[in-house]
Formats: C-alpha cells, sequence, structure tokens
C-alpha cells in the first residue's frame, strides 16, 4: 500500500504544536504560502503536558488540521542526564495533543517523530519495515521509547476510530531556529556554536564528540517542513514515513564542512572517550519519494544559511555572543 491520498488544506484550521522550536516555526514558515489558517499557543498560554488545558484550547480553536511537533528534544548529553524529562513530558504532550484531536473531531493529525525510533543496528538503508525489529541505541532510548508511543497512539486511533492521524520520521535536522544550549543541542547546532566560539578566540583546536567514523543524513528543516505540508495534502496510512535527503556522510566530513562554512581554521581533535551513538544512520525515503516529494537544499548553502540565521541571534537557548 503506498499510502497515497488527496487532502485539500485550503480554508483549513491548521494548528501547529511547537511552533517555536525549530521544526515547529519551519512549518509555520511553509504554510504562510497555502491559503489556510494557522493557529498556534505559546507555553504560557497552553502547557501541552497539562490535559485539561489542552482539552480546553482545542475545543476553543477548533482546529481541522493538527501537525504534532511539540517535544522535549536535545543532544546525547541531555538524554543521558534527564531521561525522566524526555520519557514522561513528551509521552504527556503526545497523549495529551492526540487524545484532544480525537475527541474535538480534528479531521487530520500529522505526528512527528524522529529516526532514533529505529533499532541502533537496523539494516541500512533504515525502511520503515524495521521499527521494532531489534534494541535502540542506549544514548537516546528515552526519548525514542517516547516519540515510539506516539506513532502506535496515532495508528491505535486508526485502528480503533478510524482517524485520519498519520506519522513521518524525519532524519537529522538542521536550520534556521535551532537550539544552541552547550549541552543540550544536536550535532548540527552543536558544531556551529563550538567551532564560531573557537573562530572568536583564536583556538587552535576544537574538539569533536567521538571517533568522527559514524556515518550520519542530514535534511535541512525547510526541506521537511515541505515535506509535512506535502504528506498533509498527499498521505493516509498507518505506516509511518520516513523523510531524509538520501545522502550521508561521516561526522568527521560533516565536521570539516560546517568548519568551513564558519571559516575556522583551527584543527579538528575527536574525543575517542566520548559515545558514537549509532555507527550508521541512513533513512530509506523512497515511499515519500515515490509519491512525488524530493528535497531541494542542498548541504553546504543550508548549513550557510543556518550560520547565518545564528549570526542573526534567531537560535533558542543562544547563550553565545553571535557577533561575527
Amino acid at each position: 500500500m503506498t499510502g497515497a491520498s488527496t487532502y485539500n488544506i485550503f480554508g483549513k484550521r491548521v494548528f501547529v504544536a511547537g511552533h517555536r522550536g525549530m521544526v515547529g516555526s519551519a512549518v509555520v514558515r511553509r504554510l504562510a504560502s497555502e491559503n489556510c489558517t494557522i493557529l498556534t499557543a505559546d507555553r504560557r498560554e497552553l502547557d501541552l503536558t497539562k490535559e485539561e488545558l489542552t482539552l480546553r484550547w482545542l475545543e476553543a480553536n477548533h482546529p481541522e488540521i493538527v501537525v504534532h511537533a511539540a517535544a522535549k528534544v536535545g543532544g546525547i548529553a541531555a538524554n543521558n542526564n534527564f531521561p525522566v524529562d524526555f520519557l514522561c513530558d513528551n509521552l504527556a504532550i503526545e497523549l495529551n495533543v492526540i487524545r484532544a484531536s480525537h475527541a474535538v473531531g480534528v479531521r487530520r493529525l500529522l505526528f512527528l517523530g524522529s529516526s532514533c525510533i529505529y533499532p541502533k543496528h537496523a539494516k541500512q538503508p533504515i525502511s520503515e519495515d524495521e521499527l521494532l525489529t531489534g534494541p535502540l541505541e542506549p544514548t537516546n532510548e528515552w526519548y525514542a521509547i517516547a516519540k515510539i508511543a506516539g506513532l502506535k497512539m496515532c495508528q491505535a486511533h486508526r485502528r480503533q476510530h478510524g482517524d485520519d492521524f498519520i506519522s513521518a520520521m524525519p532524519t537529522n535536522l538542521y536550520g534556521p531556529g535551532d537550539n544552541y544550549h552547550p549541552d543540550h543541542s544536536h550535532v548540527p547546532a552543536a558544531l556551529i556554536r563550538r567551532f564560531h566560539e573557537a573562530k572568536l578566540a583564536n583556538v587552535p583546536t576544537v574538539t569533536v564528540w567521538g571517533t568522527g567514523t559514524p556515518r550520519r543524513e542530514f535534511l535541512n528543516v525547510d526541506d521537511f517542513a515541505d515535506a509535512c505540508v506535502f504528506l498533509l495534502k498527499q498521505y493516509s496510512s498507518d505506516m509511518p514515513i520516513n523523510v531524509g535527503s538520501g545522502d550521508e556522510l561521516s561526522i568527521a566530513d560533516f565536521a570539516t564542512t560546517v568548519a568551513d562554512v564558519v571559516g575556522y581554521k583551527g584543527k579538528l581533535v575527536f574525543d575517542t572517550s566520548k559515545p558514537d551513538g549509532t555507527p550508521r544512520k541512513l533513512l530509506d525515503s523512497s515511499r515519500i519519494r515515490g509519491l512525488g516529494w524530493r528535497p531541494n537544499i542542498a548541504l553546504r548553502p543550508g548549513l550557510a544559511a543556518a550560520y547565518a540565521d545564528f549570526l542573526k541571534g534567531h537560535g533558542r537557548h543562544l547563550e553565545v555572543n553571535a557577533s561575527s
């Protein structure tokens, strides 16, 4: 089953949960070119970990479409240090948004997962069928388990209630609005910040976690937002669908590219005492490609745009002087 479908979002009320995050803000930017009403709410107005508040807000604003981009996210260190927060907060958010969406009659919901849902040693490239076929990567299993629960909630609602709820699994994302916290960021944002600070301070070396040998795939967040809108219009299935760039490179090569984009001229040193994470992670995105979607933003210009956004201070948790 391809999952091909046609759904018109023209004139619809679309709630983007998590609109202040990197993914949510990109989805809002992409939806701005569609003829629809975009609904958002920040944490002061709506705490999605609170069941009754979530239900009341959805009842009052009656969206017809929900894009579930809200999540507690972070890198390896954050996942290791705060397993309760990553598991429980994400489970609460997913349960509240998905159940309330059903209760108020949301016609279409897109849940956004993560490629970390797949086993550490999944067959490469990773197809959607690899889900739950082996142990997870231990460094982010708390977040992964919560994301698996979210996509299973969507599947359960389809099976029991016939709700048109779908799930998309992005590969590693980067781009405008990323989280540049020194301890809680993902690889692209962490490297941008680290190389920028080293450049300003004329530091001769920059340390990168791990051996540099793991291979990763990276996708610009605005490409992913475009895929989200595409899926809202074109996809309906209980099977989660992968969204990736199709290109992979080693962490060492990726770090070298980031350093070059930032303009850092020093040496890269790899700290082999730190964990590598999954040795290889390339998504099989043939299903969304078969529906007609393709990414448009190449890695180097995408990273240059992300760095320019960083310099403007648009990132979250930006506790650094981002002057050029």
